[in-house]
């Protein structure tokens, strides 16, 4: 009854035919005999697969190595390759190197990776016998194919029933795990550790052919014979667009201990990011970039920091749902298959999905984990790269520490500086930017070496912003660059009211403004203007309390930052967040009819024509003294009119014109000089 159990429990996984009992003791028999195996008649028509340039390309590079001798080989392909697809062709076209060593067994570590190995080759060959080696199901030792769990085949002596001497091949799954101790006494007993089984070809394939800990895959694996990467894959179309978004956390990471794998240990750096404040941000960065995405993955730190987030998702409304080690097979497969059919939009998970995992609907990746480990960063991105035709791309949104040191963030997987922020930024942006930062160094070592030369010659720039003269104040308005050299500094939607002047509202709760300070202008200050209560302000002539100075800086950088600390404890973020996904959506009919009191008949907005961000902006420009400033700039610059003109009229009188020609009727041609030009 339990090997009926367990053969229909194999059944079940592979998606096959019913498979003999026997077949382990046909094995016993014909073992000592040596004589190969009698195959079963096809059971069905092999489907042929049509293989992608590059896995023909792998495949040819594989075999052409190991016709010169090379028995140990490894393969680098980004995750979505269709690595798996791979392993399958290689089966039949590695050649016996005799007539007995027919066999072929394929490592992995984790359950998914082995029922998905297992399923590919019983459709791929349904004429060949495939068993697995997991758990509670152990394998004949005989089959053709057998695809085993490393933890598995280790355990007691269940190892022993395989023959070296009868596979011409072993394949590794996410094989940057193969130094590791459970691997490397599975390749001891095929005597691939030391090489001294020149009939077994060892292929180890992997996205990441690195190890953070630093131990050499050399050891057993002598040459990678195949290589292709994310961007080349993104520029084939072969992989999804992707976007990055950078989410500064504030987490500090400084005092998180590292494990000897050299990354962050799980329960320090939980301790770190799993608290109420970050968790939120994590949330409503979600909710303000990826709102709309149908399926996004998010990574945790440990058990605690799961349940802390996915608390946070649910207290949002948003049904998230999760998955780790410790949930039943059968609750795991029913929340995987609701995800693939877009049930629910969030999944979280800790440690299961890193690997291996196929859910190609993926569209969001969501990293809540910082690590030190670049192939952890790279196996995490690669859930959401895989093609499927209910995607555009994949939203990679990375939750960056405060303490950037010995982090990798995804800016720095692009080869940017990690405290680089990135705003919904493809792999071509980012190579952009990495120019830009590259030039812009130059230019500082130019800029460098002529300070050295006028080092005492100091001029003091008091100003930030210049302004420009506007010609209407719908023109002062409707310029947003005015902004965009605070909100360089700020994840929050400062809107610059004057020169060196900056506010930041947020409706019934009041506003923040930044400006220089008037009685030491070396420094800015920070003042919080408090909205009245309803019953108060009916009383008052203003529906404010009076301005509170909060802080004081020698920087507007300074001041900035220590504004933002107040706002996002004392304003909610979904107002003041620049990137808050109502601030795309149409101006309303209200903001529209407000704004076109201060336009001209021929300038009137229409509703459709700007946003309801846009729209806030140019309304707290307003509130905030446009229209006093702009007929000031009005005011100077008729000043400087009158000026010009006073001055013409004085030169006119220093300088007089003498026409040439007639004088009373203008017939004939004419020419005017400067008298003191004339001889």
């Amino acid at each position: 009854m339990l090997r009926a159990g367990r053969n229909a429990l194999r059944a079940a996984v592979l998606g096959a035919r019913p498979r003999s009992s026997l077949t382990g003791l046909r094995y016993a028999r014909t073992k000592a005999q040596k004589t190969p195996l009698p195959r079963p008649a096809p059971l069905a028509t092999r489907i042929p697969i049509q293989l992608r340039d590059y896995q023909e390309e792998c495949i040819q590079s594989v075999l052409d190595y190991l016709s010169r001798g090379h028995n140990r080989l490894g393969v680098s392909l980004a995750t979505g390759s269709g690595k798996t697809v791979i392993f399958t062709q290689l089966i039949d076209r590695v050649p016996a190197p005799d007539k007995y060593a027919t066999q072929t067994l394929i490592l992995a570590h984790r359950r998914e990776l082995v029922e998905q190995a297992a399923k590919h080759c019983a459709n791929a060959y349904p004429d060949k016998t495939v068993d697995i080696e997991m758990g509670n199901i152990h394998a004949s030792g005989a089959a053709d194919i057998t695809v085993a769990s490393v933890q598995s085949i280790i355990s007691g002596d269940r190892i022993e029933k395989f023959d070296p001497r009868r596979f011409k091949l072993v394949l590794v799954d996410e094989a940057h795990h193969i130094v590791a101790e459970t691997y490397l006494k599975v390749l001891d007993w095929f005597r691939l550790k030391k090489n001294t089984n020149p009939k077994t070809a060892l292929v180890g394939v992997s996205a990441t052919l690195l190890r953070f800990d630093g131990r050499r895959l050399g050891t057993v694996i002598d040459h990678v014979v195949y290589h292709k990467d994310y961007v080349e894959m993104i520029e084939d179309n072969w992989l999804s667009d992707v976007i990055f978004t950078t989410v500064s956390t504030k987490a500090d990471l400084s005092n998180v201990k590292v494990g000897a794998n050299g990354d962050f240990q799980t329960s320090s750096l939980s301790q770190a990011v799993n608290t109420n404040e970050i968790n939120e941000i994590a949330v409503r960065s979600w909710l303000a970039k990826a709102e709309a995405r149908k399926s996004t993955l998010v990574f945790c730190v440990d058990l605690e920091h799961l349940t802390g987030l996915t608390a946070t998702f649910r207290r949002h409304g948003i049904d998230a749902r999760y998955v780790t080690g410790d949930t039943p097979n059968k609750i795991r497969s029913e929340r995987v298959e609701a995800f693939r059919r877009n049930e629910y939009p969030v999944l979280l998970n800790c440690g299961v999905f890193t690997e291996g995992t196929d859910i190609p609907n993926i569209d969001c990746v969501l990293l809540a984990r910082p690590t030190r480990s670049r192939s952890l960063l790279v196996q995490m991105i690669g859930r959401g790269m895989r093609l499927h035709p209910d995607k555009k791309d994949c939203h990679i949104i990375d939750m960056v520490a405060a303490l950037q040191t010995g982090i990798v963030t995804t800016p720095t997987l692009l080869g940017l500086d990690p405290d680089t922020l990135l705003e919904q930024a493809s792999a071509e942006d980012a190579k952009k930017i990495k120019e830009r930062k590259e030039e812009e160094k130059v230019r500082e070592e130019k800029i460098a070496e002529v300070a050295t030369v006028t080092a005492g010659e100091h001029t003091e720039i008091r100003s930030t912003v210049t302004f420009t003269d506007y010609d209407s104040i719908q023109e002062l308005l409707d310029d947003t660059e005015i902004d965009q050299a605070v909100r360089k500094l700020s994840n929050f939607a400062w809107v610059c009211v004057g020169q060196d002047r900056f506010a930041l509202t947020c409706n019934q709760a009041g506003f923040l403004i930044v400006e220089r300070d008037e009685e030491d202008p070396e420094l800015f200050v920070v003042k919080h203007t408090q909205a009245m209560p309803f019953y108060l302000s009916r009383k008052s002539r203003s529906p404010y309390f009076k301005p509170q100075v909060i802080a004081k800086g020698p920087s507007l950088e300074h001041a900035i930052r220590a504004a933002d600390t107040f706002a996002a404890e004392r304003f909610p973020l979904i107002f003041i967040e620049k990137w808050q996904s109502w601030r795309t959506k149409t101006a309303s009919e209200a903001q529209i009819e407000f704004l076109n009191k201060f336009r001209d008949d021929d300038g009137k907005l229409a509703v459709g024509e700007i946003n309801k961000g846009k729209a806030q902006d140019m309304i707290t420009r307003i509130k905030h003294g446009a229209k006093g400033r702009f007929e000031k700039m009005r005011a100077a610059s008729a000043r400087k009119e009158r000026e010009a003109h006073r001055q013409q009229h004085a030169m006119a009188k220093l300088n007089p014109v003498v026409t040439v020609g007639p004088l009373n009727d203008g017939a004939g041609s004419s020419s005017t000089v400067a008298a003191g030009e004339q001889n």
